[in-house]
Order: C-alpha cells, then sequence, then structure tokens
C-alpha cells in the first residue's frame, strides 16, 4: 500500500542515539521515491557539523545547528515530500541533557508541530559506538525527554520497534495509518486530531489506532470504578 502524502508533507524521524534514524530514514525515501513520490532525504545537520568541526558543539552553537535543520527541511518540503533524518527537536533535546538548557524547546516544537508525521525510533536495537556520540548510558535519558517534550506539546508521534526489515515495515505501517486516518477526517470534513497521548502505537504492530483503543479501555475501566483514597508510601 503507498501512502497519499500531499507535496510539502514532512516525514519527521526522531530517537536516541545509535537507534537506526539514519538507516530507516534512507529506506523510506527510497520507498516513498520508488512509489513515485517526490521526496527528498534531509540528513542530520547537526552530524555534518560535528565530522566538519571536529567535536561536539559548545552551548553557545546549539542554536545556530537547530535553525540550520530547521532551514533546510522547510526549504526540501517546497518541493516535495521530506523524510527527516532528525528534526531541530533532537538538538533541543541534547541541549537539555548536557547543558541544563531548554531554551530551544519553544522553536523546536513550533517547527515540530508543522510536520505531518513523526517516528520514534525504539530502544530495541544493539548499541554501536561511534566517536561522536556521548555512549549508551545516555539513550534512554535522550529517549525520555523527547517523549515528555512531544507529549508536553500535544504532538502525536509513532514508535518504531523492530530490528531491518521488520523496522522498516512496522515504520512504513505506521505512516499508512496516519496518512489513511488523515484522509478520512478530511473526507468527513473534519480536520482536528487526535490528541497525542491517544496516538502512541503498542511494541508490535505501530498502529496508533491500536493504543488509541487500549488506551480508551484503559479510562472507561478506570471511570467505572469507585475511587478510593490515594496512600503514600
Amino acid at each position: 500500500m503507498t501512502p497519499m502524502l500531499p507535496a510539502g508533507c514532512v516525514i519527521a524521524l526522531l530517537g536516541a542515539e545509535s537507534t537506526g534514524k539514519t538507516e530507516l530514514a534512507r529506506a523510506l525515501a527510497q520507498r516513498l521515491q520508488e512509489r513515485g513520490i517526490a521526496t527528498t532525504l534531509v540528513d542530520e545537520y547537526l552530524r555534518e557539523w560535528c565530522e566538519r568541526e571536529g567535536r561536539t558543539p559548545r552551548p553557545d552553537e546549539q542554536r545556530a545547528i537547530a535553525q540550520e535543520q530547521m532551514r533546510r527541511i522547510d526549504a526540501a518540503a517546497a518541493s516535495g515530500v521530506v523524510v527527516a533524518d532528525t528534526t531541530a527537536l533532537m538538538t533541543a533535546v541534547y541541549s537539555e541533557l548536557l547543558f541544563g538548557d531548554t531554551s530551544l524547546h519553544a522553536d523546536a516544537l513550533a517547527a515540530q508541530a508543522r510536520y505531518a508525521i513523526t517516528l520514534l525510533t525504539a530502544l530495541d536495537i544493539p548499541w554501536i559506538a561511534d566517536p561522536l556520540r556521548d555512549g549508551d548510558h545516555a539513550r534512554e535519558p535522550t529517549d525520555a525527554l523527547v517523549r515528555a517534550a512531544l507529549a508536553g506539546a500535544g504532538l502525536s508521534f509513532a514508535v518504531v520497534h523492530g530490528t531491518g526489515g521488520e523496522r522498516l515495515c512496522n515504520a512504513w505501517n505506521a505512516i499508512n495509518s496516519i496518512a489513511g486516518s488523515e484522509g478520512r477526517a478530511r473526507a468527513r470534513g473534519r480536520l482536528e486530531s487526535k490528541p497525542a497521548s491517544w496516538s502512541w502505537p503498542c511494541e508490535k504492530c505501530s498502529d496508533p489506532e491500536c493504543e488509541h483503543r487500549l488506551f480508551s479501555d484503559l479510562i472507561g475501566r478506570r471511570d467505572d470504578t469507585p475511587s478510593t483514597p490515594n496512600s503514600e508510601t
């Protein structure tokens, strides 16, 4: 199945280090191109910067890096569909994690809100060492900060699990599900989006509708249960 993606649609990949963002972004862009969809792959500017400078950026250099990532994505979106191998939000998260600086979040989240589809790569693949990476210990804190930022801003995202071809298949299914849901909403004349907390996918199928149903059932059961006072231990 080929998703119906309008020109200017951005598929944004987020995730901690060594979670397969680059490999998945390249595979998605290739598949979209093979299906006849004009697609541009936008690489991670932060890595390009680090390789050029031979070091990681200082706190005062983070904003310019985030802005350049946004600029490149916007420029590519003018000519078709975009697959972005990370966005400015990852630079903002790294700035918070490493330097305690949250000043980049507002602009990064505003940009993220313009992107049609956000995929978050899960931590279920092995760590691969790289001179530019902080270490395996940073993956879980980074993942937690990304999720918190997206949820706090009310932005929907799909978590992509699996290895190799399975990871690509799950990402492709998520894109089709999200694109199909938006298409049906437009056909019904509804342009509103689901709340982010009701759009997270389950770990197996990467289908946002699946987690929506699960979450709704849990809420329904909770509302039907007599309340009891909370206790602290």
